[in-house]
């Protein structure tokens, strides 16, 4: 996408403010053992990191 090329600083910020997040997720998620609240809290933080993920990789898709 052209919009993630032209703002390399909100992507920048974006990707860092999801990365704690989500490993805040999952830290707090693997400290509640045996909760389901906490299974759900890590597939959340895990889903995160994918988002994460995929806006980092947004500007190198090629258009072809």
């Amino acid at each position: 996408m052209k919009f993630w090329k032209e703002h390399a600083a909100l992507r920048v910020a974006l990707l860092i403010i999801l990365f704690v997040l989500s490993l805040f997720l999952v830290i707090a998620g693997w400290k509640m053992t045996g909760e389901l609240k906490g299974l759900g809290m890590m597939v959340l933080g895990t889903g995160t990191l994918l988002i994460a993920l995929a806006i980092y990789n947004a500007p190198f898709k090629d258009a072809k």
